[in-house]
């Protein structure tokens, strides 16, 4: 008879552990998806501004014409990205991009006194600073789901309800990680 109560108390166990793990790896396929559509938002707030940003330096940058381009073909990459690595490229080349405007402003002091101009420069700071972090906080939550799902017990559970790990939010392509070109040779005083 204890047998069976031991029997009967290990079973108890396990479907309570399986209960919990099954919980756990929920929360945090949840966690991972906020902490993307965070970092969605952030891009969609950033982007939302290139249009204001690209007629305010316009009128200004008529020799960069390029630069420009390639800050709206980055925004159209990214609203047409479905992937994460495709977002995460149009990411990385908006603020390559965006970096280099805001260096290349440093030669037009009658941009760099604009207000609208120094508006959405601080703007876009603090927005490239919440998507840093955001960033960072996707890749954790990620780093902390695949874990789980690949670790002993819970990968069995992972298994059986299919669970699956996440892509990190990173750069792959060499051409991303290319450092920006600024010609200087073309700026007018």
């Amino acid at each position: 008879m204890n047998f069976l109560y031991i029997i009967l108390g290990m079973l108890i166990l396990i479907a309570i552990y399986l209960v919990y793990g099954y919980n756990r790896l929920i929360g945090m396929r949840n966690m991972v998806d906020t902490a993307y559509s965070n970092i969605d938002t952030l891009l969609q707030k950033r982007f939302d501004l290139v249009p204001n940003l690209v007629s305010t330096v316009k009128g200004y940058m008529k020799h960069e014409r390029e630069l420009l381009e390639e800050i709206t073909r980055a925004r159209s990459e990214w609203m047409n990205a479905s992937t994460i690595q495709e977002n995460a490229g149009a990411d990385d080349v908006a603020s390559k991009t965006l970096k280099s405007i805001f260096a290349m402003a440093e030669n037009y002091p009658d941009l760099k006194a604009n207000q609208n101009f120094l508006l959405l420069q601080e703007e876009l700071v603090g927005i490239e600073n919440k998507i840093a972090y955001a960033r960072q906080r996707y890749n954790r939550t990620v780093m902390s789901l695949n874990t789980a799902i690949e670790q002993f017990p819970t990968n069995l559970i992972a298994q059986f309800f299919r669970f699956e790990t996440r892509e990190f939010f990173e750069v792959e392509s060499d051409k991303v990680r290319e450092v920006p070109q600024v010609k200087m040779d073309e700026v007018e005083d």
